[in-house]
């Protein structure tokens, strides 16, 4: 599949063309797809020709570089840099020899176009307007806790993760339970409290059959954690 069609991408052209969408994150899935290619096919040419296998790869890696290095600096803090651009007119002399120029290097490229055409590109290609800086500032960016925790978590997963959600739901079911435990011996408490004060004849009876239930549950009272 795709027999004769790498040529154009060993060129120059082709091989700048591939290494962009390296450097994009295109998968090679997709880069086959806009190369009109299978997946096969790339992985063949991949094999076959080195040139196009360190294009990709090698601006895959690139970007990563970049990446990596760009949230280490927003995790540790940056200092980032603003400027602030106006538009104005080129001086007619300056616009004038510009064009010039850019008309000379035209007709040697393009020997069959007529003055017209010539100058027409010229227009095009060289603007009456252009950015001039008028203000640059310096801002201080703080360190990004969510960049750091996105970079520990994958530099050092072991030392730096989050409790997994089974963990979470775990630990969430257990307190549910205890406090349902805690809930149900309480009422059981009570219960027999009242039961016991109704069945008892004299208030002195009920007095000491009170004091001897409360005496009861400071001894039954589960022990909290972390109490001796």
């Amino acid at each position: 599949m795709g027999k004769g069609k790498y040529a154009k991408w060993l060129t120059k052209e082709g091989l700048i063309k591939l290494g962009g969408w390296a450097r994009d994150g295109l998968t090679d899935d997709q880069i086959a797809h806009n190369m009109g290619i299978s997946r096969s096919t790339l992985s063949d040419w991949k094999s076959r020709f080195p040139d196009i296998s360190d294009a990709l790869i090698k601006e895959k890696e690139v970007a990563d570089y970049q990446v990596e290095n760009a949230l280490f600096k927003r995790a540790t803090g940056m200092t980032i840099v603003e400027k602030t651009f106006t538009l104005v007119s080129v001086p007619d002399d300056a616009l004038e020899l510009r064009r010039r120029k850019f008309m000379n290097t035209y007709k040697l490229d393009h020997p069959e176009s007529s003055l017209q055409e010539v100058q027409d590109a010229a227009v095009e290609a060289v603007p009456a307007m252009e950015k001039v800086q008028t203000a640059e500032y310096h801002k201080q960016l703080p360190p990004d806790v969510g960049a750091m925790q996105f970079w520990l978590r994958n530099r050092q997963s072991l030392k730096y993760r989050d409790q997994s959600f089974a963990e979470l739901n775990k630990a969430q079911a257990e307190k549910a339970k205890k406090d349902a435990e805690k809930a149900g011996y309480e009422a059981k408490i009570a219960k027999a409290k009242a039961e016991m004060l109704d069945n008892t004849e004299t208030t002195e009876d009920k007095l000491a059959l009170l004091m001897n239930t409360i005496k009861t549950e400071v001894i039954k009272e589960p022990e909290k954690d972390g109490d001796n």
